[in-house]
């Protein structure tokens, strides 16, 4: 069998069982795990499930410890605005924390398991401190700078007070107006939403009590809120990703994953330089994210 041959077989089976799904009625169903960060691929799926006539509703299946919070604002806003011609809702399955839960508060109904996480409302900002191994090695940095905040805190001195300051008003900020979104997302008072704020965690259980959780259960909870939508519960849930780096090719990225079991090749390198990293390793900025065993997200 001639390369063209493959290919135009493999097209065939692609637009055969992948293409179809989508063009029914169904339910989309979008995942979002791990480190939440700006992820623009993310955001025009979301965009492009909401514009869609014929997905009927959007489940978001969160698993995420969180990250940053610009990045966890765009997918807020993002599901906000799909808000406006459908119905979303938040299926989370270990863990919502931090960013993970904002982006679970914008949904318009928030289904979790008895033991999932949720919570961990608050937001970090975090610096490694490389001065005493420095000086072990014998290295010193010299700085000239326009002024004394230009660049702090340096993980090369111990921070100023005016610096520390600095931050932590930025961080109060983010972390007010986390908090307001909470309270506005889930029709809280702002006073309930502060006295969770403090960075603890919460088992679904829990989050049902204290009105971070709407429902607990799964696929059946989901439905039968979708239900009281006008969404019927005998559609097809159909998973909707991104597309990779290999969705510009002629045959897509369906096509180009099956090609690559056949040929036995990747297609692309940096598809596995990012498998091999585990994904993002580095955040800049402000954080919301829930680390076990470290410090609470507000001092």
């Amino acid at each position: 069998m001639t390369v063209l041959a493959l290919i135009a077989l493999v097209a065939g089976l692609v637009l055969q069982f992948d293409g179809p799904s989508r063009r029914s009625d169904h339910i989309a169903r979008i995942d979002i795990s791990g480190v939440i960060t700006d992820d623009q691929k993310l955001i025009e799926l979301i965009e492009d499930a909401a514009e869609s006539k014929s997905a009927k509703g959007i489940v978001v299946s969160i698993s995420s410890p969180g990250g940053t919070t610009y990045g966890g604002e765009r997918i807020h806003n993002a599901l906000v605005k799909a808000r406006e011609s459908k119905p979303v809702v938040a299926d989370i399955h270990t863990l919502a924390a931090s960013a993970g839960y904002m982006i679970a508060a914008s949904a318009d109904h928030i289904v979790a398991g008895e033991s999932s996480i949720v919570g961990s409302i608050g937001v970090i900002f975090q610096y490694a401190q490389a001065r005493e191994l420095l000086d072990k090695i014998g290295v010193r940095l010299e700085a000239i700078k326009s002024s004394p905040l230009k660049a702090e805190p340096s993980p090369f001195h111990e921070a100023s007070e005016e610096a520390k300051a600095m931050i932590r008003s930025m961080v109060l900020d983010s972390y007010d107006w986390f908090v307001d979104l909470v309270a506005e997302s889930r029709e809280m008072d702002r006073a309930q939403v502060l006295a969770l704020a403090d960075g603890s965690i919460f088992t679904g259980r829990q989050g049902l009590e204290n009105g971070l959780v709407d429902a607990l259960g799964g696929e059946a909870e989901i439905r039968a809120y979708l239900k009281t939508r006008g969404v019927t519960d005998d559609l097809e849930i159909v998973d909707w990703t991104p597309p990779d780096e290999t969705s510009g090719l002629l045959l897509g990225s369906g096509a180009a994953s099956l090609l690559h079991h056949l040929l036995g090749a990747p297609l692309t390198i940096s598809n596995e330089i990012d498998r091999l990293a585990g994904g993002k390793l580095f955040l800049d900025g402000l954080v919301s994210v829930w680390q076990v065993g470290g410090q609470p997200d507000r001092d």
